[in-house]
């Protein structure tokens, strides 16, 4: 029986490279013959060591001449999968992050740590990708690799389906749908090089990937469809008249009202836009019972559909408007909020009745996230700002409210184009609100009526919870008013 060799270099494995063993032991891989010798030489060979001689190298699987390394195609394979698992990291704690951190809801939040957590998966699986793309020398590496690119995959599948619902442009198209084709070709890479011989159980691996791809459905499900829709928003809302008094004027009579609203469901609310109005209407009477006659003309010169046989609203004034609550603000459950206004009027006014009108549009909380930009008041006659400047011969004068707003799951932003809340308010020509992509950081308030869609307005609408509640009062004035003929003689009305 011979001696044996002092070196043995293997035979190539699939991508070409050659294990060294001296004396039984593994010392080092090798891709060339360079490397080879360099290997040696850290063990003390000389450098002029013959390869060719049989009593110091023994070859198996091919002669020295025998490399079939590709240098160029390794690298590139290489750099592709840590490329794109450094991408698909990055795009799961962008997408985690915000709803891990501020989720209104528990489910959304541990929705959000998931990808988070899946992205520092990712993290790991791209340092094992330098190992497992090179030399292998750590045994879990290949299986690290193996999950990191499962875990892209119905990530980006999620995503590519909910862009299909809307396919608007969005930067984050640049994103997931190379990396959904970045996924095939990792996993069918990782399956061809049976990247899972490493793992000493790799049912199990299995098994517990596939648990947690399960419990992440759940969780995404339930904190988008069920939950959201499941708790019902309810509203106490009041507007009451307080008894009359006269004013520190005595011409004047000051009426009070009371303004009350309450949070009664579970979930917190955004206000978007509110209105408090007080009017003053005037009547004809018709003794002769002629009011249903003309309900058609009095329904469309003050938008209101309703008739009256013995009497006709001749006219309706408003004597006070303004914002109850504030856009922007919002109330928690179970959160309450009263406010008190004095509508003063002359004596001698020939009003018949006051009524009193609240409304209030609001966005559930739980469905979305507004900046804290969009309560501050831009004045669409202010010609500095120009977005929202808008002559008031062809607008009228309005405070208008706009800004960002955020879906509370994440995957949503990331597969939508930006979407915006605008409110308007102004004494005459009443309050208005809209949620949709019309950003007027792009466009002017010249065209905000052309620009916006309508369906998707109404889309928006429905998916961000929007709605609007009112409540009303209403007050006869013959206790407190005295018309103008009625005065006593002498009585001027102070004038």
């Amino acid at each position: 029986m011979g001696i044996q060799p002092w070196v043995i270099v293997e035979a190539p494995d699939g991508r070409g490279l050659r294990e060294v063993v001296v004396n039984g032991e593994v010392v080092g891989t090798a891709w060339s013959s360079g490397e080879l010798r360099a290997v040696l030489a850290r063990l003390g060979y000389p450098r002029t060591l013959d390869l060719e001689d049989p009593a110091a190298v023994l070859w198996r699987g091919g002669d020295s001449g025998t490399w079939p390394d590709r240098p160029w195609r390794r690298r590139a394979t290489s750099a592709l999968m840590i490329a794109g698992m450094l991408a698909s990291a990055a795009l799961h704690m962008v997408i985690g992050w915000p709803d891990a951190l501020r989720a209104l809801t528990f489910s959304q939040r541990v929705v959000g740590a998931i990808f988070v957590l899946a992205g520092l998966v990712q993290c790991v699986a791209t340092v094992a990708a330098f190992d497992h793309c090179g030399r292998r020398q750590f045994r879990m590496s290949g299986a690290l690799v193996l999950l990191g690119s499962f875990i892209t995959l119905p990530t980006t599948t999620t995503l590519i389906f909910m862009w299909l619902e809307e396919r608007e442009y969005t930067p984050y198209l640049l994103a997931f749908g190379p990396l959904f084709l970045w996924s095939l070709w990792a996993l069918l890479h990782c399956v061809r090089e049976k990247s899972w011989k490493g793992l000493p159980q790799p049912k199990k691996f299995a098994a517990g990937v596939a648990f947690t791809a399960v419990l992440t459905a759940v969780s995404l499900a339930y904190s988008t469809m069920y939950q959201p829709t499941a708790a019902p928003i309810r509203f106490v809302l009041k507007a009451d008249f307080g008894t009359p008094q006269t004013d520190t004027d005595p011409r004047q009579v000051a009426v009070p009202l009371t303004l009350y609203v309450k949070n009664d469901g579970g979930i917190p609310v955004y206000v978007i836009n509110d209105d408090y109005t007080v009017w003053g209407e005037t009547f004809a009477p018709s003794a002769t019972g002629e009011g249903l006659r003309h309900w058609k003309e009095d329904t469309e010169s003050l938008s209101a559909v309703e008739a009256e046989r013995y009497a006709r609203t001749a006219r309706k004034e408003v004597l006070r408007s303004g914002h109850f609550y504030g856009p922007g603000a919002w109330l928690d459950a179970g959160e309450e909020f009263a406010a008190e206004k004095v509508v003063r009027l002359p004596k001698d006014a020939d009003y018949g009745e006051l009524e009193a009108t609240l409304r209030v549009h609001f966005m559930r909380k739980d469905r979305g996230r507004l900046d804290e930009d969009f309560a501050r008041p831009r004045f669409s006659w202010d010609r500095d700002l120009e977005q929202y400047y808008c002559p008031p011969a062809e607008c009228g004068e309005n405070a208008v409210y706009h800004g960002r707003v955020r879906h509370n799951n994440n995957l949503v932003n990331v597969t939508r184009r930006p979407r915006y809340v605008t409110a308007f308010w102004g004494p005459r020509t009443g309050l208005d609100v809209f949620i949709s992509s019309f950003d007027f950081r792009k466009r002017s308030l010249y065209v905000h009526r052309e620009g916006v869609d309508t369906a998707e307005a109404q889309r928006e609408k429905e998916r961000f919870g929007a709605a609007v509640v009112s409540a009303n009062a209403k007050i006869l004035t013959a206790g407190f008013l005295r018309p103008p003929g009625d005065r006593p003689p002498g009585d001027e009305g102070g004038r």
